[in-house]
Order: C-alpha cells, then sequence, then structure tokens
C-alpha cells in the first residue's frame, strides 16, 4: 500500500463535502476519483496534498515516497523555454553524467590504489546512471514534449508566451518525467487534443509508479484505471474495475437500492395504515396493539431516498416538424486564416436521422466548419445548401449565442417569447435553475451552468438539425449521461465536433475525421474509427493471404514468406504425424513385451529350453526398439 485515506471529513459551514472517506491505493495501482461536480473530488486531491486541511481523519502515505501534484489551474510563473523546462526534471542525472565524465578524466592521471577507488566509484556510478535510464533520458524528454502535441519548433519557445492550456500541458510534462511514486491528476484531458490523450492513456498504462486520477473523460477512464472510488453525498463507494464496470455495477447497486427503500417504504406505510386502523376501533386490546406496532415501527432504521442518475437535469430533444431525406450538402467548401489553409474543396452530404460527429486534432478547423455552417463565420469558396424544412438548432462551446448582459430568465423569455412564466420556470427547473436562481446574470455562470442554459434554449427550439461544438465539456459525468440519452433518442439529424471520445461512441453512427485539409469518413462509432483509421490513411492493408488487418511493410513481408510459411507447416505436420507413429510403435512393443514376461514365468516355457532362448531374445529385441523409439520420439519432440 502506498497511499490511505481514513475516515476523511471535510465540512464547509454547513455543508458536509466528504463524510467519513475511505479508500487506499497499492504500489503500481491506477485508480479514478468520479462523481458530480461539487462532489468533493478535487477537495479531496487538495487534502491528500496538504494543500486542504481536514476535519477528522488521516491521510496515511508510505515512508520515503514521492508525490506529484497536477492541479486545473497552473499558477505558477515559469521562466524558462518548455525543452530547458523539462530538462529541470532530469537534473540529477545531468550531475551524475558530469561527475561521470569527470572522473574519466582523472582517471587518465593516477595510478595503483587511487585509481582503483576512482574505479570502484566509476563503476558505482555507471551503474547508477543506467539503472535510471541515463542513457535515454533526453529522448525521454523529447517523447513527453511531442506526445503532449508540442512539435520540435515548440522546444524553444519561452513558457511565458504560452496560453493557460499550453501551460498545464507544460505542467503535466515536468509532473511525468520527475517520476514520482504517486501522481495525482486532476482533469489531466482537459487541454489535450485526441492523439495526446490516446498518447497518456498509454503511457499511464505502463507508469511504474501509481495514478489517481479526477476526470470526467470516461473513455481515459475506461482505458487507463483498474479501480473507481464515487463519491456521492459526500459518502465513498470503491469498486474494483474500469469506469464501464463501475456504471454498469452502480447502475445495479442503485437499483437494488431502490427497491429496498421502495419496500421499507410500503412497509412503513402498510404498518401506519394498521396503526390507524386498530386506534380507530377504539377498543384496549386493539389500542395496545397499535401501539404495540408504533414501537416496532420506531425501531426501524429508515433507509435515505437512493439518489437517481435521471432524478437531475432532465433533457428531452425532439424536432417540431420532420425534415426531407436531404437535409445538409456541402461542396467545395474552403477556409483560410493568415495565409493558413484550414481545409480545401471540403464535401459533406448529410441524410435525415443520421448522427454525424467531426473530430481531428485542434486547430483543424472543425469549429470553423460548423461556424460556417451557422452563417458565424463567412467562407472562401464552396456552397451549402440546406434541405426542405430544416430548422438548425446550434449549440457554441464558447457560448456566443448567449446574452452575458441578461439574466437567466430574460435569456429563455426572449428568445421564447410565446412561453409564458410558468413554462420559463419549468424548463430551467427541468435544468436545476430554481427560487431567484433563474435571475442570475449570465456573465456570472461557471462554464457548467453556462452550458445548462445552452441546452435548455436547445431542447426549447423544438430543430430537426442540432450543430453541437463540445456540448460535454463543463458538465459533469451525470449530465453527459442524460444527454447521451436524449441525443441517442432523438429523432432529428445530428452534426456534433467533440473531444469526448466516450460520448461519440455512445451518439455518433458516422465519423468524419478532418484530416490534412480533407475529411476521412468512417461508418460507424468511434470504436469502429479506432479499428478502420490505419486502413483508411493507408498506414495498413488487408494482407491477402491471412485477411487479417497489417501494417503495409508487414504485408509485403507476409507475402514474400507465405511460400516459406506453408512449407514450415508442412514440415510441423510430418513432425507430429511421425511423432504420433512412434507413440503407437511404442506402445505395440510394450503390449508385445508385457506379453512375453508373462510366458517366461510360465512353468511349462521354463522347461522348453528352444522356446525359452526365442522368447529371450525376442525380449531383448524389445528392449532395444524401444529404447531407439524412445530417442527418435525425443529429437523430434525437441
Amino acid at each position: 500500500m502506498i497511499l490511505a485515506c481514513q475516515n476523511i471529513c471535510k465540512a464547509y459551514g454547513i455543508d458536509d463535502i466528504l463524510v467519513d472517506v475511505s479508500f487506499h491505493i497499492e504500489e503500481k495501482e491506477k485508480m479514478a476519483i468520479v462523481g458530480i461536480n461539487g462532489a468533493g473530488k478535487s477537495t479531496l486531491l487538495k487534502i491528500i496534498m496538504g494543500e486542504e486541511t481536514l476535519d477528522s481523519g488521516q491521510v496515511v502515505i508510505s515512508k520515503d515516497k514521492t508525490i506529484g501534484y497536477l492541479s486545473q489551474q497552473q499558477t505558477e510563473d515559469f521562466n524558462n523555454t518548455i525543452y530547458n523546462e523539462m530538462l529541470l526534471t532530469k537534473s540529477h542525472l545531468i550531475e551524475l553524467e558530469n561527475s561521470i565524465r569527470d572522473i574519466e578524466s582523472k582517471m587518465k592521471e593516477v595510478q595503483g590504489e587511487e585509481l582503483n577507488k576512482m574505479l570502484d566509484n566509476y563503476h558505482n556510478m555507471t551503474h547508477e546512471f543506467e539503472i535510471n535510464d541515463g542513457y535515454s533520458y533526453r529522448s525521454e524528454i523529447v517523447g513527453v514534449i511531442k506526445g503532449l502535441g508540442f512539435g520540435e519548433e515548440d522546444f524553444d519557445r519561452e513558457i511565458s508566451t504560452l496560453s493557460g492550456g499550453q501551460k498545464t500541458r507544460v505542467a503535466l510534462g515536468r509532473l511525468l518525467l520527475s517520476r514520482p511514486d504517486l501522481i495525482l491528476l486532476d482533469e489531466p484531458t482537459n487541454h489535450l487534443d485526441m492523439e495526446s490523450i490516446r498518447w497518456l492513456e498509454g503511457y499511464l498504462t505502463s507508469y511504474k509508479g501509481s495514478v489517481i486520477i479526477v476526470s470526467h473523460d470516461r473513455y481515459f477512464l475506461d482505458k487507463t484505471v483498474t479501480k473507481i472510488v464515487e463519491l456521492d453525498q459526500g459518502r465513498a463507494t470503491t469498486y474494483n474495475g474500469n469506469y464501464t464496470y463501475f456504471a454498469e455495477k452502480r447502475a445495479e447497486i442503485r437499483n437494488n437500492a431502490m427497491k429496498a427503500y421502495e419496500n421499507q417504504q410500503r412497509e412503513i406505510k402498510h404498518q401506519e395504515e394498521v396503526i390507524t386502523k386498530l386506534k380507530s376501533f377504539n377498543r384496549e386490546k386493539s389500542i395496545k396493539r397499535a401501539e404495540s406496532r408504533e414501537k416496532m415501527l420506531d425501531k426501524i432504521e429508515v433507509m435515505d431516498r437512493p439518489t437517481e442518475v435521471n432524478s437531475r437535469m432532465k433533457l428531452t430533444i425532439e424536432p417540431a416538424v420532420e425534415s426531407g431525406e436531404d437535409v445538409l450538402y456541402v461542396e467545395g467548401l474552403k477556409k483560410t486564416y493568415d495565409n493558413n489553409t484550414l481545409f480545401d474543396n471540403l464535401g459533406l452530404d448529410i441524410k435525415r436521422g443520421e448522427k454525424v460527429a467531426i473530430i481531428g486534432n485542434n486547430g483543424t478547423g472543425k469549429t470553423t466548419i460548423l461556424k460556417i455552417i451557422n452563417k458565424y463565420v463567412p467562407k472562401d469558396e464552396g456552397k451549402i445548401v440546406l434541405g426542405s424544412r430544416v430548422k438548425i438548432g446550434y449549440y457554441d462551446q464558447e457560448h456566443q449565442v448567449l446574452s452575458m448582459n441578461k439574466n437567466i430568465f430574460e435569456e429563455i423569455s426572449d428568445a421564447y417569447p410565446g412561453l409564458n412564466n410558468t413554462k420559463i420556470r419549468s424548463t430551467l427547473a427541468a435544468f436545476l435553475f430554481t427560487g431567484d436562481d433563474v435571475f442570475k446574470r449570465i456573465g456570472d455562470l461557471s462554464g457548467g451552468e453556462k452550458a445548462r442554459v445552452s441546452l435548455a434554449k436547445l431542447m426549447l427550439s423544438s430543430a430537426n438539425l442540432l450543430i453541437l461544438d463540445e456540448p460535454t465539456n463543463h458538465l459533469d459525468i451525470v449530465s453527459k449521461e442524460i444527454l447521451e440519452n436524449a441525443l441517442r433518442g432523438y429523432t432529428g439529424t445530428l452534426i456534433f465536433v467533440s473531444h469526448d471520445r466516450y460520448f461519440i461512441n455512445q451518439v455518433a453512427t458516422r465519423i468524419l475525421d478532418l484530416v490534412d485539409c480533407k475529411l476521412d469518413e468512417y461508418k460507424g462509432n468511434y470504436d469502429y474509427y479506432l479499428d478502420k483509421k490505419d486502413i483508411v490513411r493507408g498506414l495498413k492493408i488487408v494482407d491477402d493471404n491471412s485477411g487479417q488487418v497489417v501494417s503495409m511493410e508487414a504485408a509485403s513481408e507476409n507475402k514474400m514468406d507465405w511460400k516459406k510459411n506453408k512449407e514450415e507447416q508442412a514440415r510441423l505436420r510430418k513432425i507430429k504425424n511421425d511423432i504420433a507413429k512412434i507413440e503407437k510403435d511404442i506402445e505395440k512393443l510394450e503390449a508385445e513385451g508385457a506379453s512375453i514376461d508373462e510366458e517366461l514365468v510360465n512353468p511349462e516355457i521354463a522347461s522348453n529350453h528352444t522356446r525359452l532362448t526365442e522368447l529371450s531374445n525376442r525380449r531383448a529385441d524389445i528392449d532395444t526398439e524401444i529404447e531407439q523409439l524412445m530417442e527418435q520420439w525425443e529429437e523430434l519432440s525437441d
């Protein structure tokens, strides 16, 4: 065990954030902490790091173990280049390397005992340098920098000139390169594109230390962790498995808990009705029986109503009018910014009922495509044709469709003047805005609150073509699941941009990958895309002989070696047949030998000298033949 949290309690005023939270993590184990926004996930990480005090309980860390922490917000100022900042994590190896070079030069000038001491010291230092990957630390630094989405042209960039998200990536790279025994990561994928997230998945999976992750990226959690700790209403429940296992198990547990709660409520209601009826008889015996039942009822430990996933945000999206079969046609679309061509001669043909995800690395122009379709950004070239009866509903990740100076109520009432106050209130309540919350100014809302206002407007739009730009940003896992369910049941057409691979996998029926200024098409979900993307990009082909997907180099080698493989398979089959024949021959000889042994002990044979000699000679020959066959069997088996 490397870390144990024991009965952690934390409250802010009268609000209990963490209540008797207990869990542990073993060495090399990968664990996630999940829960809705405000459940206390980040607070728990800060308590472990000593940045927040706990009200009661304790955090136990194994002796001599190091911990590294990546928070969501980076406030540290860097006065360095990206590469040199990463190089600082290997200062101990650089110092050791300099000492090795120094001792190498000094050994040329000494002899005798002093040389022997230097050689011993040199051997110890080179051994330490080797076991700490001293010969590969520079390539490791380059691999981490590139893995996190920086190019070689960024190596000498001053960190002070980077955006907040880029600075967070630098902090993540520095943390990974320092190799602590336990890494705590708070939303590490927030500023990474898909390629970088996939790289981080592989890095953490093979990481030799332990990892605790707070993340809303469910696909990422599926790939990296083997244990989930869920924080719900301040309490922690541990599940041994990845996110998919947790989601299934949680649903099963909550379903059983709800049944038990409802059964108990029925029983309580039944007893109360019986008590009331007994008292109504107004007889001494019936009143005593009623009192007896009341005492039993008082002893019942009443269960709390389990939290229901769908009892939070309520989201149903349905088109008011069905569109024509042809929903959107785009031809020859081109957009250039400052001599940088995002895409050229781009084409789209979207049919009614399709759910299309547009994916690609950051900066490739995905959001720009959506904005051009919605006429927020002008196109350079090309044509865009909407089908008959198409009504667009647009969700903007930057929430530019919201008026920052209006309050929430005004935002909805101005957009939909036909709605009365009751309808607006009930709609906002479905998105968790109740009471005076509806008069909060849009500009003062959090990212998650703005997302819920945008989703409320989207639901009211009754559009038959939804165009969504990063709709899961700022949503907690529960809200994401609610949105997924609503979109899966949506009967209109959907086009969306998202980095949330789990969301894409659940919702998309077609994927368009924006690569090298063009769109590669995949008619399936995200798992299908992963399976086929290397074939589409020409990095892999289907081998003619095996029918399997292999790299182009491997396929070429397979064709060259096909004849040799067939010959080798034939040779192995012959050897197996020869071994089987030898085993049968040995079995026959042993049976014959056993029969001779029985004859040799027969008194009649003992007095027949000729037969006795004949049997004895044959028995000796059998032993010789068996010995020879055993040698052949052993040779063939080897």
